[in-house]
């Protein structure tokens, strides 16, 4: 029985198919002025204003920067002071609320005490490295609660790098936060595998040519975009994708005037549009972002806490009414993930999914959040057709890809044709999300490296080498299943495993397919 692309456009695209990833002390130094941070309190009538906040007004009862606070109710009865409760959406968060500090329930002589976080991991996909925040004592359970939500947030301060606030007013110092010397400790720890002490040696010295292309004086496009085709390294890759964007310029003399002009017009921005609180918004384009929000990346720490959602709100309103031909679209939120992640990491030396960003700096946090704006704006501007009315850039992405197909594996593309499977029914996704759904961040970022040396086409033209590629990966597999063994199929792939290797040897047939077919395509869309 043949099945039309809209019986399973609307499925595949849905938000709750997300992929999931199985992914010393901070001093902060004095200021000569108080940054601003943005917060916002509840009312009565629910109205959310942002608010400047200052180091010395910052505080809560964690001890955490100030986040955006939001009265709303969880299903356990407590009251919280954060999110907006759908039945379609799952609980953001629970706030310190006071069944924390009140009497706990007991259940048959248990003294039940649930965290936010629990709360959280209940309602969105538990995280199976959560400490344990069920206790059995009366008296002792909310000290050890309390005991072990500040040793959470020790924990997390000291994985903040020292020098943060220095990596902030210029991200090019990150590149002398990891030394020559260190590396060379590294090669020497591999004496006696010589395997291991080759490893070390190719990577100080790849490091070494990014080190020396980012220090000039004018950065070498070119240059820059020919090591990071292979891959970027972790501490490098804050200021090589700002350059690779075109969001910082080359020359090093005007780089930190440019980011300090950049971060102080987002802020203004984001006063100026919740200037007038949650009434003030387009309620249709704030009720889809408030849906999808908590939906991304369920299941990673990161992406439940409450600071990293109410970022991720901001980020995606303030866009969408900049962009008012296309709007908020489902899909462009997993597209902030990948550089919120790295620009984090920037600023620490722990996983950044597994860290609370609420614990930087309100400096630090703002820092990232513009630095996140305006380089998904800087990705968007290349595949804008993606997301304005019907969408005319996946439509268009996915001929080229179904003849694409066609040309590379006939038997393949035969066999789906048979059991009636069109592309658009797996292939939307896949163009909407750039196959975020499909793999983790860090094969995510990886994969964005080559994307971004590639060129501001990359987005919208090499991806679809990648996905030809992704999907003949499995030519195999799909060419023994029925209709619905291939749709379920493609839309759980088994790339829980995928690592850095699985990555590259995809990337690399793209390559090859780009170069054979490139100057082909207008008789591949003709179908000739």
């Amino acid at each position: 029985m043949a099945h039309t692309a809209s019986e399973w456009t609307l499925a595949s695209d849905d938000a709750w198919d997300s992929a999931s990833d199985s992914e010393s002390a901070y001093r902060s130094p004095p200021t000569t002025s108080k940054p601003t941070t943005f917060t916002s309190l509840s009312s009565s009538t629910s109205s959310t204003r942002p608010i400047p906040v200052t180091p010395s007004t910052a505080t809560s009862i964690s001890g955490k920067s100030p986040q955006t606070t939001r009265q709303s109710t969880n299903g356990d009865g407590l009251t919280g002071s954060e999110g907006y409760t759908h039945v379609l959406a799952p609980s953001p968060s629970s706030s310190y609320s006071q069944g924390i500090l009140g009497k706990p329930p007991s259940a048959a002589g248990w003294t039940m005490v649930r965290s936010p976080r629990s709360s959280r991991m209940r309602d969105q996909g538990a995280d199976p490295e959560v400490e344990n925040e069920v206790e059995v004592d009366m008296e002792g359970s909310v000290t050890e609660v309390a005991m072990g939500r500040n040793r959470r947030i020790r924990e997390g301060r000291e994985a903040i790098k020292y020098d943060v606030e220095d990596i902030v007013n210029d991200p090019l110092h990150a590149v002398h936060s990891l030394s020559s010397t260190e590396y060379e400790e590294r090669v020497a720890s591999g004496i006696g595998h010589p395997e291991l002490q080759h490893q070390h040696a190719m990577k100080a010295q790849k490091r070494q040519k990014f080190v020396d292309c980012l220090t000039a004086e004018n950065v070498d496009i070119a240059a820059l975009r020919k090591l990071a085709w292979s891959g970027i390294p972790d501490e490098l890759r804050p200021i090589s994708w700002m350059l690779l964007l075109g969001y910082l310029p080359l020359s090093a003399a005007t780089r930190k005037s440019v980011l300090s002009r950049k971060r102080e017009e987002y802020a203004n921005l984001v006063q100026l549009t919740f200037a007038r609180g949650i009434e003030g918004l387009d309620q249709q384009i704030w009720h889809q972002i408030e849906i999808d929000v908590p939906r991304t990346r369920p299941g990673v720490r990161l992406w439940m806490e409450r600071g990293t959602q109410r970022s991720l709100e901001r980020i995606l309103y303030v866009w969408a009414i900049r962009h008012p031909t296309s709007g908020y679209v489902q899909g462009i939120n997993d597209l902030v993930t990948p550089f919120f992640q790295v620009f984090l990491g920037g600023y620490i030396d722990s996983e950044p999914s597994l860290f609370d960003p609420a614990l930087l700096s309100p400096t630090a946090l703002n820092a990232l959040e513009a630095d996140c704006f305006w380089c998904l704006s800087k990705l968007l501007d290349g595949i804008q057709d993606n997301y304005i009315s019907g969408q005319p850039g996946i439509h268009r992405s996915v001929r080229y890809l179904a003849g694409l197909v066609g040309r590379v594996d006939a038997p393949l593309a035969k066999h789906l044709k048979a059991q009636s499977v069109e592309f658009m029914q797996f292939a939307f996704r896949w163009m909407n999300c750039l196959l975020m759904r499909e793999l983790s961040v860090k094969n995510t970022i990886r994969m964005w490296d080559t994307y971004l040396s590639e060129g501001s086409n990359a987005f919208s033209e090499f991806h679809i080498y990648v996905c030809c590629a992704f999907l003949t990966s499995w030519s195999e597999k799909l060419r023994a299943m029925d209709f619905q063994g291939i749709i379920m199929f493609l839309q759980s792939l088994p790339t829980q495993t995928w690592g850095d290797h699985e990555i590259e040897v995809l990337l690399a047939e793209a390559y090859v397919l780009s170069s054979v077919w490139h100057n082909a395509q207008s008789h591949i869309l003709k179908g000739e």
